[in-house]
């Protein structure tokens, strides 16, 4: 069948009858490209003022031709060979209106990304289009990067090009790929991103953010998550365009760029409806994540336990359901009425059914590890073990001071959510008094709220935690605005009347600081360290006996030994500070809850108690 493709708006029959016409030349096996084609594409191209694509087999055959604009024409997919040691098996013949044959950017990357045996323009020159020249490029080894290497030739005369025998050339350049690629496929190293900001009323609100600041955030979530980021591009625009967010015209300038920089994604710093990306992904031709579904990917590279996975699946299943897109309402077999009968569940519903049954699951799933949660924590507070939660921005520095604290050695290191699964442990204070510290997931500024929802059971820590360390690392220029998200994210979760230390951490990585350092200890219940050198951990440790003390009591007790029981669980709920052996019974120094004392009234040392 003899079908143009590509850009077909405002093309006369007559003239699509002519473009089939193509389809009837004949290359001999040998040739390169024939005066014939070249003029023919050149007529129909100074006709219509746009590009034509035609694929050529190595037989000769014309295999597709294709219509663009005037600047670039979409190329169809080409389905020829797929080994790294050998090309395509077809050549692109199009041509450039403007009357310059070189070969374009784009022009070099369609190459190098189809495997062609060789890219051929021509620039059309009229009246005369026999004074039209052809430029060819081929791909001609790999590099040390396992990147494919090309040589462009030409401009040349039409007649120069319809004599070179090109047999010879693919033939040789194909040998030399089965060497360097040593019959192996190319290496797949990682991928190459480009990052897409748009700057809108509204965007941040009040807050000290910037379009810059949240995209240089995001490269850095893209850092981590394993890309390479090879460009940024942000957008002005009074709102979000309903269809491709960032508008029909720059998507198309930013497909452009991809396709010559060899990009494999696009990372919005935006959330994206799933029309806006499904709409992007096609004009694109690349993957298209938004950030909640980056911020998804790390968490899951990021997650070891079982509960870690848990949560983070049922977070990305709540995140792929509304996503799962067909051709609309056409596939639906289970709405009733006329037009609607049919066999049953269609492949999408079936999908989203799965994926619904999936979800309950991890609920339940998750709905038992918070039980088993609620049921160590109830044995904590019967205990009267304190919980100190350390909370704050992601890479403030928690889990560095939770191993400087506690001699651990959990995973820490520079980068955003380096830890992401929740940990629990004993930390000895100068008074002697016990506590558990927790280290939780870090906080992000838009963090996802399916991630929120599923993290409920881990979240709750915080909420349930006697004190909350705020680590906030101050050498950051953003410090402000990375507490104040905190803060938000601790709203949302339902921390409210909570005890917090705010820890300025990194103050080592200040110069000159000594004004803003003295400023900032000035502020309630709060301290400057180095969580890394371990400076003013000690007076941390301070701080945080203080604010404990501050929410228990000290009391003498006199326990007769036939009670003994009665002082073995003062012994167990709270910190002896004295014991001395008396006539009448034990006699106890102790620091425990005030609301705890109740139970041991009668016990109580008339005159010493605090």
């Amino acid at each position: 069948m003899k079908e143009i493709l590509g850009n077909l708006k405002g093309i006369r029959n007559s003239v699509i009858d002519e473009l089939k016409t193509i389809y009837d030349i004949k290359l001999s096996s040998g040739q390169l490209l024939t005066t014939e084609l070249a003029l023919k594409l050149a007529d129909i191209t100074e006709f219509i003022n746009r590009e034509i694509s035609v694929y050529i087999s190595r037989s000769g055959q014309v295999l597709s031709v294709a219509v663009g604009s005037t600047e670039s024409v979409e190329l169809p997919n080409a389905e020829g060979r797929r080994k790294s040691s050998r090309l395509n098996g077809i050549r692109c013949v199009h041509t450039h209106p403007n009357g310059n044959s070189a070969l374009s950017g784009v022009d070099i990357s369609a190459l190098k990304n189809n495997r062609f045996d060789a890219m051929i323009a021509i620039g059309v020159t009229s009246p005369d289009y026999t004074a039209s020249t052809a430029s060819f490029g081929m791909i001609v080894g790999i590099d040390a990067n396992e990147q494919f290497v090309t040589e462009c030739y030409g401009p040349m005369q039409l007649a120069e090009a319809e004599n070179i025998y090109f047999p010879n050339l693919v033939n040789t350049v194909e040998r030399i790929l089965d060497k360097q690629s040593d019959s192996t496929a190319l290496a797949k190293t990682a991928e190459r991103a480009i990052l897409v900001g748009m700057e809108y009323s509204g965007l941040f609100g009040v807050s000290g953010w910037s379009i810059e600041d949240s995209v240089e955030e995001l490269k850095q979530l893209a850092d981590t998550a394993g890309a390479v980021v090879v460009a940024k591009f942000i957008q002005k625009r009074p709102k979000p365009d309903p269809a491709f967010f960032i508008g029909k015209g720059k998507v198309q300038e930013l497909a452009l760029y991809v396709q010559q920089e060899n990009i494999d994604l696009c990372i919005f710093d935006d959330d994206l409806s799933p029309a806006q990306q499904r709409n992007i992904e096609q004009a694109m031709g690349i993957r298209v994540l938004d950030r909640t579904a980056l911020i998804l990917d790390i968490f899951a590279q990021r997650a070891h336990t079982n509960e870690g996975k848990l949560q983070v699946e049922l977070a990305q299943l709540q995140y792929t359901l509304p996503r799962i897109m067909g051709k609309g309402l056409s596939l639906s077999r289970l709405g009733g009425g006329i037009g609607t009968r049919g066999p049953g569940e269609t492949k999408l519903e079936v999908d989203r059914r799965r994926i619904r049954d999936r979800i309950a699951y991890l609920k339940e799933c998750i709905g038992k590890v918070k039980s088993v949660r609620t049921l160590h924590r109830t044995g904590r507070n019967k205990a009267s073990i304190p919980t100190v939660s350390l909370v704050g921005y992601t890479n403030a520095g928690k889990s560095t001071l939770l191993n400087k604290l506690t001699n651990s050695d959990i995973y820490a290191k520079d980068q955003l959510f380096a830890t992401l699964d929740p940990t629990m442990r004993q930390l000895n204070l100068p008074d002697k008094q016990q506590v558990i510290l927790t280290d939780t997931v870090g906080f992000i500024q838009r963090l996802p709220h399916q991630l929120v929802a599923a993290f409920q059971s881990t979240l709750e820590e915080v909420v349930e935690a006697d004190i909350l360390l705020h680590v906030i690392d101050v050498s950051h220029e953003l410090y402000q605005e990375q507490s104040r998200a905190v803060y938000q994210v601790l709203n949302e979760i339902g921390v409210k009347d909570k005890t917090i230390i705010t820890v300025y951490n990194k103050v080592d990585k200040l110069q000159d600081a000594s004004g803003l350092i003295n400023r900032l200890e000035q502020e309630e219940n709060s301290i400057c360290i180095s969580a890394k050198s371990g400076m003013n951990t000690d007076k941390l440790l301070e701080l945080i006996s203080e604010n404990l003390n501050l929410k228990a009591v000290e009391a003498y007790f006199v326990i007769p030994y036939s009670d003994s029981d009665k002082a073995a669980k003062l012994h167990t709920i709270g910190t002896v500070l004295e014991q001395e052996y008396l006539a009448e019974g034990t006699k106890l120094k102790v620091r425990l809850a005030a609301e705890a004392i109740n139970e041991f009234e009668n016990y109580l040392s008339k005159g010493e108690e605090n």
